[in-house]
């Protein structure tokens, strides 16, 4: 927003217009402007003279402001300096708004249009501001000897700022405090010192903010020294409806009372808690109780979180509603989401194909392994049963075969498995065997039946000297 004293003045024709106003061309000198201002949006529309309002907005220091009538129909323009009149005496002011925005101003802060309007005695002239630039120069000093006698005199009360008027006649006291402050002995204190009549005018401390002026959390210059002017009362309720953290240090502003920017949205806030079910009790599922947590109002979710679990589950109104009002029937719910849980069929395994084929082939080599073994246990009872029978001469004779010859009873070499495998054993020899300290050898063994009967040494069947005729037999 512009300096309001920056405003320009139409010139001669073929010269440019001059500044108005303060001079400064937005860097304001008078400590006003961007205070309270009103943007004049009829200013470049043209007006006809005797139907114009000729009651016109002054600002004052601070941003103060008040309305004065033109009596003497003077052209005026927005930042011009003009005196006006006073209870006692003159001050200067500087036009803030005029034309019929001025009607519309008095209308909403309920002003009359009644004779009680002060008038404006002329603009003003150079000695007249430089007047008002002395009396200014003599406010800073003023507020730090006032404030010196404040605690000398031991009052409550806090001086936040001075203004003198522009004859420098009166000097204007603002303060605040929060009880009744008896002052007497400090105007008659304050007026013999500083040779002025004493005015104490007590504010709030939200005036008192609007007043010093600065810059908020938000980045941008404080409501209440830029526009607004009506201070609303402020409870803890509203940050609670829009569901803010209650610290005190975050919800104040630098009046140290609540922000009045908590009221802005209130009603919208309001209007979207209609919707908004009332959750005064946890909510009963299978799984335990779930609390509320956190609500997200204009999106209308809600989050809950049960007790030994950190994690918080988003539900939409519906669904909150929905379990409401199973729990008033005395149901619970499985879980948050569903009212069932569904038995689902067990999902397949990443890689369940080659599971599969691992233990298909497993399977195989089990059964290869066990035809193995059963096959080694076949041979060896083969084997066993067949020594078993050429030790006791019994051996059986082979079906549908002829004996060769030599001896049927004597089992062939060439069928013979562990023959073979024998003949190659180193370890078939016995090197102890000759060795035994206990063998006599002339002592024979009681057991040892030399006349066995099934020992036949005239055995047909057993005749060594008898050669096979299909020995020397070449093959094929």
């Amino acid at each position: 927003m512009g300096c309001a004293c920056g405003t320009k003045k139409e010139g001669l024709p073929g010269q440019a217009g001059k500044v108005s106003g303060c001079n400064n061309n937005g860097a304001c000198g008078t400590g006003g402007c961007n205070k309270m201002n009103v943007f004049d949006w009829l200013s470049n529309m043209d007006m006809p003279v005797q139907d114009r309002f000729d009651v016109v907005e002054v600002r004052f220091k601070s941003g103060r402001k008040d309305f004065y009538r033109n009596t003497e129909n003077l052209l005026l323009t927005t930042g011009d300096a003009i005196i006006v009149e006073t209870q006692s005496g003159h001050h200067l002011g500087h036009v803030s708004l005029q034309g019929e925005l001025v009607r519309l101003q008095m209308q909403k802060k309920k002003v009359a249009n009644d004779e009680e309007i002060k008038k404006i005695y002329r603009i003003a002239h150079q000695r007249d501001l430089e007047k008002y630039e002395e009396t200014k120069k003599r406010a800073a000093p003023t507020l730090y000897r006032s404030r010196e006698i404040v605690k000398q005199y031991k009052l409550a009360m806090k001086l936040s700022d001075v203004e003198y008027q522009a004859d420098n006649t009166k000097a204007t006291f603002f303060y605040s405090a929060e009880d009744r402050v008896d002052f007497r002995e400090l105007i008659k204190q304050l007026a013999g010192e500083f040779k002025v009549r004493v005015e104490m005018r007590q504010i709030s401390l939200r005036q008192e903010a609007g007043r010093l002026g600065g810059i908020g959390v938000c980045g941008r210059e404080l409501c209440c020294s830029t526009w607004l002017s009506d201070f609303k009362n402020v409870a803890t309720s509203a940050a609670r409806y829009q569901n803010l953290s209650l610290n005190p240090s975050k919800l104040s502003g630098q009046c140290g009372r609540l922000k009045c920017c908590l009221n802005y949205e209130l009603e919208t806030y309001m209007d979207a808690l209609k919707y908004i079910p009332d959750v005064n009790a946890p909510l009963l599922t299978e799984q335990g109780e779930a609390r509320l947590q956190k609500t997200d109002i204009f999106r209308k979710i809600m989050w809950f979180g049960y007790k030994e679990d950190n994690n918080w589950y988003p539900l939409n109104v519906d669904r909150v509603n929905e379990i409401l009002a199973l729990n008033k029937e005395g149901k619970k719910p499985a879980t948050l989401q569903i009212d069932k849980e569904e038995v689902r069929a067990p999902l397949s395994v990443l890689n369940s194909d080659l599971a599969s084929m691992d233990r298909k082939f497993k399977n195989k080599a089990n059964k290869n392994n066990d035809r193995r073994g059963r096959g080694r246990d076949d041979r060896g009872n083969r084997e066993n049963r067949s020594n078993n029978q050429v030790r006791e001469g019994n051996s059986p004779k082979p079906t549908g075969q002829k004996p060769s010859g030599g001896n049927p009873n004597k089992p062939n070499n060439d069928q013979n498995p562990n023959r073979n495998r024998n003949q190659n054993n180193p370890n078939r020899t016995n090197p102890n065997r000759n060795q035994n300290p206990n063998r006599n050898p002339n002592n024979p063994n009681p057991n040892r039946n030399q006349n066995n009967p099934n020992r036949n040494q005239n055995n047909p069947n057993r005749n060594q000297n008898k050669t096979n005729p299909d020995k020397d037999k070449p093959l094929g």
